[in-house]
């Protein structure tokens, strides 16, 4: 329906707040984006944009039409890479976005072997948190995003994405070494009238449940996604937290002590957007990943 040049120049206006903004980042004249504003607007049938001084805000329909396009060219943009691959034109590429413990962990390896077996395909990695990594992998930014959630089944807003599951992660409470708190078995009851550390907004969701469950609320004193930071926190006698067990295989500070959660588990997965099968160097990947994440790991 809409033209393919059109969607680039109006999501260029969407990220840029402007006209002006976007005929400089797409090195255009002004009134040739104007022009294409223009044609979209009258083919889409609703204003798309409204004039706010020297820059423009979207209309609810604009905000939508913007959301689609990033992934929309996204997926135009890797199908054009799969396609010259399969032509034999390219040798194609893998894009993956990590959250920070994978990275540190499971990805090196992985990555490795992958260029080992694979070395004439392009493999890009980036760091971000689940939520950001699948917004990527919706615009097509990106071809496996790697996720966890606490849940017995997957998040909502997965419609549409194909999860291959990694591992079951362990869970630990992480105190003090020698604190006088800890007994032979430490469990988050152990520490209900401690200063807690909380982690992300999923990790932080997820204590409180936690908590909740063994009949106490925990009174968070510090927030921070940094898994060093938080030991060193813990360290210092600031508190207690919770960590994953990719978190203390990335690093493990010598002066706290880490005691198994029984029956917590958090859920990792490689999840790509649409449904299989993927495209072959993304299906390679995953094979590989999934290999790597499969053998027998010493957990703290």
């Amino acid at each position: 329906m809409f033209d393919e040049n059109r969607l680039r120049v109006f999501a260029a206006i969407a990220r840029e707040g402007s006209v002006t903004g976007a005929a400089a980042a797409l090195h255009y004249a002004q009134p040739t984006v104007s022009h294409h504003l223009a044609r979209l607007e009258a083919e889409a049938g609703v204003p798309l944009v409204r004039r706010v001084g020297r820059g423009i805000r979207l209309t609810e329909a604009g905000r939508l039409l913007a959301d689609r396009a990033e992934e929309i060219l996204g997926r135009i943009d890797s199908a054009r890479v799969e396609l010259a691959a399969h032509a034999g034109l390219g040798a194609g590429r893998v894009r993956l976005a990590s959250f920070p413990s994978a990275l540190a962990t499971l990805v090196p390896a992985a990555a490795a072997a992958f260029a080992a077996a694979h070395p004439d395909v392009e493999l890009a990695l980036t760091e971000a948190e689940p939520p950001e990594a699948l917004a990527a992998l919706r615009r097509g930014e990106v071809d496996v995003a790697l996720a966890f959630h606490h849940g017995d089944g997957p998040p909502a807003g997965r419609e549409g994405h194909t999860a291959t599951p990694l591992l079951h992660e362990p869970v630990y409470v992480v105190s003090r070494a020698g604190d006088p708190y800890t007994g032979p078995r430490a469990d988050l009851a152990t520490h209900r009238d401690r200063r807690w550390i909380a982690g992300c907004e999923r990790c932080r969701a997820h204590l409180l449940a936690a908590c909740a469950e063994r009949g106490f609320s925990p009174s968070i004193a510090f927030e921070t996604d940094d898994h060093v930071a938080a030991q060193a926190l813990v360290a210092a006698g600031l508190g207690v937290t919770t960590l994953p067990g990719l978190a203390l295989r990335a690093h493990r500070n010598p002066d706290v002590r880490v005691d198994r959660l029984p029956e917590v588990r958090r859920r990792v997965e490689a999840v790509v957007y649409g449904a299989p099968p993927a495209p072959a160097p993304v299906d390679a990947f995953l094979k590989v990943l999934a290999d790597t994440a499969g053998r027998p790991l010493r957990w703290p």
